[in-house]
């Protein structure tokens, strides 16, 4: 039946969250009427007009509807079982106050709703208001609980109220309203929203790991006091993020401290402590915790959370001892934020957060049990990680038009191995200035562009692919200088070696129980070893290649060149699937046979970082190279490495393969200068520079080298060589 919606008739009647229709307007029975999905307890009034329907304005505010508005109300009848709501979460918030806050004892409020709203079916998200000890209240359903065949308990969108129901109350941030003597129910009053969406704040891939810490950091934190007083329990007062640059860990505590609801977050960053003044360090840390300080001794167990953030935190919290500037504020530093964290005054309504790219700089006392003890890895997205984010930040240009039909984000998300949060919101940038590009005209650039025309195509996807490269990526660029004219097909020995390498490097891919493995290819310079390992690395498809050589250390000291090789070793203990060439190892140790010496630091780390095993899940495979193998037995490298393989230098009949297989340079006398080398071994380097020099030794009008000008050059190369 259709009602026009009319004022409540007085104003005690607007308290009791009914609705009021005149008299003979109900059917025998009916008790309830359903309007726009909301359900109220319907009860006749003389002083109501016939074909009207009185109702509050917070009655009216919840059906959106105003005075003189027809609605549609139909008679609703509650279901007999498992209707009756064991349990109301619901907010409070004061239409009334007299200045301050109030303190609203849970028991009684409890008491006067159930007695007051009995029978009433109540709807997830309706609000009605009750007066309480003077004051006026509004209430706002938050979930009802019901108990359903099996005895478990469900949450559901609608329930009724029973003297029977208990009640769970909680408040806003700044209400003005304490709630005291809350029951021991776990409550979702530790955050602003009840459902946490990452994808909404901006956050993607980092789902198992949010579960991890909401369960060591939080759980305990949505038990009322009373009750972690009586489990003998404490709370987690520090959590640690730590990871390579660009996976989100600063965005990650910012949105954390944002969802809490407590006292908005204090961020800063590291360096921002430190001060030239004496003793001026310690009391900004002091100060951080000082307005938690001065809630605690007010409010005690009571008292919001206090969130401090602290970006960089391997600024101002190496290991005591570490830094010799003789001031030792570095250390002072760290004993002050270790004593307000948990030392004798320590509080319980505070959350430290740390975030680190330097986990190893930190001192241990710090990363102890009570101090900043949840410590969480946030690293490199994994394939569904990566879609999450493409999603998030291409969500905009998809709900306006501006993303093509032809982009697949699942096929960016398998292609970006490797690729950090960062890293990803930089790709989508660049495709975004392609297509952008697409559309300036270079000869005017005041001519405005289409809005209408700007579309992101996958081919903007593809060349940004080219032009964001991921930090912790494979070094393809690196290992093609090594093979400038490609691999050359050199027979058997050739296919052999290659196809040992490869059974090995499937093995370390494919089974758990090969994380680690490494083979060293051994022979007389020049014999393409190098090409060889670069050859590997590029095919093997790993997300993760890196290229340890002294091209890229010279002049580094042996404390510099061990840091170096760890970093590469740590960095690829990150990925899924690593691989490492170390290059010409004789040369990264420094090695000189005359008095025998080496750089035994170098040694040393080179041992250790190839008997270390990845962390579980984690798979790294080393290709070393060496033109010296008995120093490497001399040295005991050699046990460290599961295959061993001998790249030697190129016979007869090998050389007549290269000299038809390279493309060589137009005029070589192939049998001229398969009759100069036949009988000799031949590294393919010195080969194949003969080749390029006795071709540009070519007269005007020559189109043949001849055998004498070739042997002219080898002679050269052989003669340089001895």
């Amino acid at each position: 039946m259709d009602l026009v919606v009319a004022n409540c008739p007085s104003q005690d009647l607007a308290k009791t969250n009914k609705v009021f229709v005149a008299p003979r307007t109900l059917a025998k029975g009916t008790a309830y009427l359903e309007i726009s999905s909301y359900v109220f307890l319907a009860e006749e009034e003389p002083s109501m007009q016939p074909g009207k329907v009185g109702m509050n304005a917070i009655q009216r505010r919840v059906i959106r509807a105003s005075s003189g508005d027809t609605v549609a109300a139909q008679p609703f009848t509650p279901p007999g079982t498992h209707f009756g709501a064991v349990l109301l979460n619901a907010e409070l918030e004061p239409i009334s106050r007299r200045g301050g806050e109030v303190d609203l004892p849970a028991p009684e409020v409890e008491t006067h709703i159930q007695s007051r709203f009995a029978d009433q079916v109540f709807t997830s998200g309706q609000e009605l208001t009750f007066e309480f000890q003077g004051l006026n209240y509004l209430l706002r359903v938050s979930t009802l609980t019901v108990v359903v065949p099996g005895g478990e308990q469900q949450t559901v969108p609608r329930a009724m109220l029973s003297l029977a129901t208990s009640c769970v109350f909680e408040t806003r941030k700044g209400s003005g309203i304490k709630i005291v003597g809350q029951k021991s129910i776990m409550t979702s009053q530790l955050f602003k929203q009840r459902e946490v969406s990452f994808e909404k704040l901006g956050i993607g891939g980092l789902d198992s790991q949010f579960r991890e810490m909401f369960r060591r950091a939080f759980e305990s934190r949505r038990l009322p006091p009373s009750v972690v007083e009586r489990l003998g329990i404490k709370h987690r007062k520090g959590i640690l993020l730590y990871g390579p640059p660009g996976t989100g860990k600063t965005l990650i505590a910012r949105q954390l401290g944002m969802m809490l609801n407590g006292k908005e977050p204090k961020v800063v960053n590291g360096p921002e402590v430190l001060n030239k003044y004496v003793g001026a360090s310690e009391e900004n840390i002091r100060n951080l915790f000082k307005d938690a300080e001065e809630d605690y001794l007010k409010n005690g167990d009571d008292s919001e959370l206090h969130v401090i953030i602290f970006d960089e935190i391997d600024a101002i919290c190496k290991s005591r001892g570490s830094v010799r500037d003789g001031s030792g504020v570095h250390d002072t530093i760290v004993n002050q934020l270790l004593t307000k964290i948990d030392g004798v005054n320590a509080l319980n309504n505070i959350l430290v957060i740390g975030m680190t790219n330097r986990l190893e700089l930190l001192d241990e006392a710090l990363l102890r049990e009570g101090r900043l003890d949840v410590h969480m890895e946030i690293g490199l997205p994994d394939e569904n990680g990566r879609l999450q984010i493409l999603k998030i930040h291409t969500r905009n240009m998809s709900e306006h038009g501006f993303l093509a039909g032809d982009v697949d984000l699942a096929e960016l998300a398998h292609r970006t191995q490797n690729y950090s949060g960062a890293e990803l919101e930089g790709l989508v940038r660049s495709a975004t200035s392609f297509a952008l590009d697409r559309e300036t005209d270079m000869a005017d650039l005041s001519k405005p562009v289409v809005e209408e025309n700007i579309r992101v195509t996958r081919a903007d996807f593809l060349r940004a692919l080219d032009e964001v490269r991921p930090s912790y990526g494979a070094a393809t660029e690196t290992l093609e200088q090594y093979r400038p004219g490609g691999m050359l097909d050199i027979g058997p020995q050739y296919h052999a070696t290659l196809a040992e390498l490869q059974q090995l490097l499937e093995s370390v891919e494919q089974q758990e129980a090969v994380p680690l493995s490494a083979a060293l290819l051994w022979g007389d310079s020049g014999t393409g070893k190098t090409a060889l390992a670069s050859t590997l690395a590029i095919d093997s498809g790993f997300p993760f290649v890196k290229v340890v050589t002294t091209d890229s250390m010279v002049g580094y000291s042996d404390a510099a060149r061990c840091s170096q090789i760890t970093k590469v070793f740590e960095e690829a203990y990150r990925s899924p699937l690593s691989l490492i060439v170390l290059d010409d190892i004789e040369n990264l140790l420094a090695y000189r046979s005359v008095g025998l010496r080496y750089a035994d630091a170098v040694l040393s780390v080179l041992i250790e970082s190839l008997k270390k095993l990845p962390p579980p899940g984690h798979h790294l495979f080393v290709i070393g190279t060496t033109s010296n193998k008995e120093m490497m037995q001399t040295l005991g490298l050699s046990k460290y490495f599961q295959l061993e393989l001998e790249v030697p230098p190129l016979d007869s009949t090998a050389v007549q393969m290269v000299l038809a297989a390279s493309g060589a340079p137009r005029g070589v006398d192939f049998s001229a200068a398969a009759e100069t080398l036949y009988g000799e071994r031949v590294p393919i380097k010195d080969l194949l520079f003969a080749l390029h020099v006795s071709a540009q030794g070519l007269a005007p009008g020559e189109t043949t080298v001849s055998a004498s000008a070739f042997q002219r050059v080898w002679a050269r190369i052989a003669k340089a060589e001895a």
